[in-house]
């Protein structure tokens, strides 16, 4: 990935071959060939000067020049606000925002030591540290949640009044498709992330095999869009601003949002190594701390049409801010003839919102479990104390002067009624009656 600061000019993408899939993959790495969401030129501007510096020589960071990566979606937003208005130069840290071209790409960046820290999906950081899924084993942790709920599962025009938020009406629409010989194709972002489980839980909830009853495929978000536009798939989960953008289109509509199935659920992460957090924790610190600062702007609604402007720019998201802000406010409308005033919509702070909880790795580890992504018995244990850092977070909250409510381990239901009990995984994992169990 050349090396440009997201301030002064676009990154550069990795050109992806040509297949089935326009500017999308059906493997992992799959990069950015289609035009984004519009065409603004504007460029931002550098970083906001108007924040002292609050760094004490203890607290100095070792490392202070940081190569962010982040993924065109809203709910990049913590790491380019934290840029913006200099949250970053603040606790001592140069930052550069690098968009890259898909997920695969980032987690390839932040693994060579390219980019020392990254916008990620939740799951990502467990299959690196796990080398799940063609993930190279990489250690990599999470001391941060960035976000959480704002995704969408998005359906064709075609299904429009047939399907919404009750997974049971697609299934017959899927089997009339089988019969044929021609599934029905569901996109996602990435094979372990937040949007390849909100689909497969969603079409299991349903009756309807991810694996054996319809085609899964991986696009990068923002590509997500121009393949439905030319009919190369049924439907797609994504964050915003694309499923705003397939309404706007009149190419699709959402049939549920992701807050819908499991209110304020997990999302977005800021990973790193663990190498490099073993290496530079007050550096890691800093940046939890500068994160600290852009999430509660970010959760003050006044300041939700700025966002919009700063993160719809060519460098950061490249669509028209409109797009970005209703949802952003909680205003919903379906596509469909529904609207709603969401009061569920994405937060960046509240409801403890950042904490790393254990538990969600656990519910991670579960359904990597239920669908065959390892064989038998994971380490749950093992494997979420290796990747899961609270310590880290509740250490840059004391040194702010932060409360928090720390861990907390109570069951988790979704929308089918269903409760996750963290305490045991495994018997979660093997309940469900749509499983590629192995083992």
């Amino acid at each position: 990935m050349k090396r440009r600061e997201a301030s002064r000019e676009e990154p550069s993408e990795t050109p992806l071959r040509r297949r089935r899939f326009l500017g999308g993959a059906l493997g992992l790495g799959g990069a950015a060939l289609l035009p984004a969401c519009g065409s603004r030129s504007d460029e931002p501007g550098p970083p906001a000067a108007n924040a002292a510096p609050l760094v004490a020589t203890a607290d100095k960071p070792e490392v202070s020049d940081l190569r962010f990566g982040i993924i065109a979606l809203t709910d990049c937003s913590p790491l380019v606000i934290a840029h913006e208005k200099g949250f970053f130069k603040r606790y001592g840290i140069n930052s550069t925002i690098v968009k890259g071209a898909s997920w695969a790409a980032i987690r390839d960046s932040l693994s060579n030591g390219d980019l020392q820290a990254t916008h990620m999906l939740f799951g990502m950081p467990l299959a690196s540290t796990m080398g799940l899924l063609g993930s190279p084993k990489k250690p990599m942790i999470i001391p941060w949640l960035l976000n959480r709920n704002g995704q969408a599962i998005t359906m064709k025009s075609d299904l429009r009044g047939k399907v919404a938020g009750d997974p049971k009406a697609l299934r017959p629409f899927v089997e009339e498709a089988k019969a044929k010989g021609a599934p029905m194709t569901f996109a996602m972002t990435f094979p372990p992330g937040t949007h390849a489980m909100w689909t497969r839980y969603f079409l299991g909830a349903g009756g309807v095999h991810p694996d054996k009853d319809v085609a899964l495929v991986t696009i990068p978000p923002a590509q997500m869009v121009a393949n439905m536009k030319v009919g190369k798939m049924d439907g797609f989960c994504v964050g915003e601003p694309w499923g705003a953008r397939a309404i706007a289109d009149q190419i699709g509509y959402t049939a549920v949002t992701t807050q819908e199935l499991w209110k304020d659920h997990p999302e977005k992460v800021c990973a790193f190594t663990a190498e490099f957090a073993d290496k530079n924790p007050k550096t890691v610190k800093a940046v939890l701390k500068a994160l600290h600062e852009a999430s509660v702007w970010l959760d003050k609604l006044d300041n939700r049409p700025e966002q919009a402007d700063i993160v719809s720019r060519p460098t950061y998201i490249n669509c028209p801010p409109e797009l970005i802000l209703g949802r952003l406010k909680g205003q919903y409308d379906y596509g469909d003839g529904r609207r709603k005033e969401d009061k569920d919509y994405m937060i960046f702070s509240d409801r403890g919102c950042n904490y790393p909880q254990p538990k969600y790795a656990l519910w991670w580890l579960s359904q990597f479990r239920r669908w065959g992504m390892v064989e038998g018995r994971p380490d749950y244990e093992g494997v979420v104390k290796q990747v899961m850092r609270p310590d880290l977070y509740e250490e840059a909250m004391k040194e702010l002067g932060v409360a928090h409510g720390g861990q907390s381990d109570q069951p988790e239901t979704l929308f089918d009624g269903v409760t996750f009990d963290p305490k045991d995984p495994e018997t979660y994992a093997t309940s469900f009656p749509v499983n590629a169990l192995k083992g």
